[in-house]
């Protein structure tokens, strides 16, 4: 089924709605969740809240591309799990994650940080397409999606090492560039 077709759903306020975004972005959404939580359960509620919230938010929202909408809902509900389980100690592993891009982004959320957030989200985006497909997919791959250094090593064959290096010389060359384009880390 087409986004334009499930879109209908929801404006139309047809409950399959959910059931066909479910078949259609399920396994996204939970492998999204998975690589942040590593709960099958949290993850199982991050995709059902997921859905809950989508069925709220559309209308007025209308996504053009729902596999992006999804995914940053599901992100954001995931990593506010993290979060509580965080304040319970259950899980280290995002805070390593996120610690790997402390010295490539403002790590200030002021006044004057919130005003820079759509110049920032361009920087990046005009970085990311600057960058050849397997280091933009490996990038992606690792800091939105959050896969291991190990699985991106299985996937691209290459050594766990070599991925840590690539990874390594991408935060490198996206502080060069943000630092170019006038932002203080």
């Amino acid at each position: 089924m087409l986004d334009a077709e499930i879109i209908e759903l929801y404006l139309s306020r047809d409950e399959s709605a959910i059931e066909m975004s479910n078949r259609q972005y399920g396994a996204y959404c939970r492998r999204i969740s998975m690589n942040i939580l590593e709960s099958f359960e949290d993850s199982e509620e991050c995709v059902n809240d997921t859905w809950h919230k989508s069925w709220n938010s559309i209308p007025p929202q209308h996504p053009n591309s729902l596999a992006a909408y999804f995914g940053r809902i599901v992100r954001n509900l995931s990593i506010s799990r993290f979060r509580q389980n965080r304040a319970k100690k259950r899980y280290d592993g995002v805070p390593m994650l996120l610690s790997e891009l402390d010295g490539c982004l403002p790590a200030t959320l002021s006044v004057e940080a919130e005003i820079e957030s759509q110049a920032l989200t361009d920087s990046l985006n005009n970085w990311l397409e600057s960058l050849d497909a397997v280091d933009r997919v490996l990038f992606m791959r690792r800091y939105w999606f959050g896969d291991s250094v190990k699985a991106l090593a299985k996937q691209y064959g290459i050594s766990q090492n070599n991925a840590a290096q690539s990874l390594y010389r991408l935060r490198l060359a996206l502080r060069k560039h943000l630092t170019k384009e006038g932002f203080h880390l």
